[in-house]
């Protein structure tokens, strides 16, 4: 069994950087933005604080809604 295993001779291939099917590796190019720009600081926390906040804010609303 150990033969077959060693025989069968795995291989791997780089992925093709031509390809459309593959894009470039490394950091930060498996995320849809850009960390690097000069205010991502702010948007980031703005969308963080907005899509947090939003619940709880309509949580509110509703209750101290009038019926």
């Amino acid at each position: 069994m150990a033969n077959t295993v060693a025989r069968r001779g795995f291989t791997t291939t780089r992925a093709q950087l031509g390809s459309p099917f593959h894009y470039a590796e490394g950091p930060r190019t498996n995320i849809p933005f850009n960390p690097l720009t000069k205010h991502f600081f702010w948007r980031y926390w703005g969308f963080m604080i907005t899509g947090f906040g939003a619940p709880f804010a309509i949580a509110v609303w509703q209750t101290m809604k009038t019926k």
